[in-house]
């Protein structure tokens, strides 16, 4: 154990979630792989959608910036722990967790609300397909995503400012494979109940809004699809909504369980198992989600593969 007040110099133990046995490093090396596929998926669909002037509409541009932020969220927690297990070093200094904190919580909020608009997106497409060009028009479709950042960051930056306020007496080891802030509040010596309340807000204007927003655009977007009269675009927006409803449901289920709950009630192994599903497989499932069932991305895949004789 190692034992000292909190200080800018102060090192954390990340105690990981794989010991170096066999079948632990079976299990990190499919990991390193679901990583490598998240990272080579993420940058596809960002550059996909840049490259191919058909998918300039607002739909794709929320998905590029969705696939953005899981991009920089799978570089802010997986690489480092990479490093950690192939060094056999478990250290991170403070500003290391700190800058982790940082952008984990930011990008978490910003995609909570850009899923928000992007169910928005959808109500305005399909329940007001005459008026979408004007309801949902590029300025506006850029002014929420920076919202959605801007957001995103502010929530990030109360969250920093609060746990580096902290001090830090007890077992630097944290339990966790990245710098979560519901793992560090257990080490802190500082009364942190206050922190746990504003916390909970955070979390409720993050996930209940954003949830109540989309649960009410697909509320109206069902009701219209019903009353469809073609099956085509019946089946059509059907499949668009069900791609983005699944990646919700992985998403919002997910943090919802992790950062809803009294801290009493956080168990350090399943803490981590939750974060490993939506900072590992959930970056790497959301651009297969939205490119398997979307024609245009295929199409768009291949134009730019012919462009560059690839096929």
């Amino acid at each position: 154990m190692v034992w000292e007040n909190q200080t800018f110099n102060s090192v954390f133990i990340l105690l990981g979630i794989f010991e170096h046995s066999p079948t632990h490093t079976f299990l990190f090396s499919l990991v390193l792989g679901i990583f490598t596929a998240a990272f080579t998926e993420n940058i596809a669909m960002v550059l996909l959608i840049y490259l191919d002037k058909q998918l300039h509409t607002p739909m794709y541009f929320l998905l590029s910036q969705l696939s953005l932020m899981d991009l920089m969220l799978i570089c802010t927690t997986l690489p480092k722990m990479d490093f950690n297990y192939l060094s056999r070093k478990k250290s991170i200094s403070l500003a290391g967790c700190g800058t982790q904190i940082f952008f984990y919580v930011s990008l978490l909020g910003a995609e909570c609300f850009l899923l928000a608009v992007m169910a928005y997106d959808r109500y305005v497409a399909i329940c007001h397909p005459l008026r979408y060009t004007i309801l949902m028009n590029q300025k506006l479709c850029v002014f929420m995503t920076v919202a959605s950042w801007t957001l995103g960051s502010v929530d990030g930056i109360i969250v920093l400012v609060a746990v580096l306020s902290f001090s830090y007496c007890r077992s630097l080891e944290i339990h966790h494979f990245f710098c979560d802030v519901a793992a560090l509040l257990p080490l802190s010596c500082t009364e942190t109940s206050a922190f746990e309340k504003l916390l909970f807000v955070c979390c409720v204007v993050m996930l209940i809004f954003p949830v109540s927003v989309i649960i009410l655009s697909y509320s109206r977007v069902l009701r219209t699809v019903i009353h469809m009269g073609s099956g085509e675009s019946r089946r059509k927006a059907f499949t668009t909504c069900s791609s983005h409803l699944s990646v919700v449901g992985l998403y919002y289920g997910a943090a919802m369980f992790m950062y809803m709950r009294p801290a009493s009630k956080h168990a350090p192994d399943q803490d981590k198992m939750v974060s490993a599903f939506y900072t590992i497989l959930t970056p790497m499932l959301n651009p297969l989600i939205y490119s398997l069932r979307n024609k245009e991305v295929f199409r768009a895949l291949q134009k730019v593969l012919k462009k560059r004789k690839l096929i």
